[in-house]
């Protein structure tokens, strides 16, 4: 999940995040992405396949705005803006 300028998140899976956030920074990708750069890096779950990743991605997506701060904080990676 990657954190939008304007505080939105953004969920997606791949097999390197790093490089995918760059492609974000760099306008390639999501069309809303494009719209709300830059981007930052905010949580990553490893999975076993591309077929339980597809299904965590939307299940995270179904989260409200609040509970995915919540997974964030949660989360080793990086802080989540206020």
């Amino acid at each position: 999940m990657v954190e939008c300028q304007d505080g939105s998140f953004y969920t997606g899976w791949t097999v390197d995040p790093a490089r995918r956030e760059k492609q974000h920074n760099a306008g390639h990708g999501a069309k809303y992405t494009r719209l709300h750069r830059p981007v930052k890096l905010v949580y990553v779950e490893e999975q076993a396949d591309r077929s339980t990743a597809m299904k965590r991605e939307l299940a995270i997506k179904r989260l409200n705005h609040e509970q995915k701060k919540k997974l964030i904080v949660n989360s080793p990676l990086v802080e989540v803006s206020q």
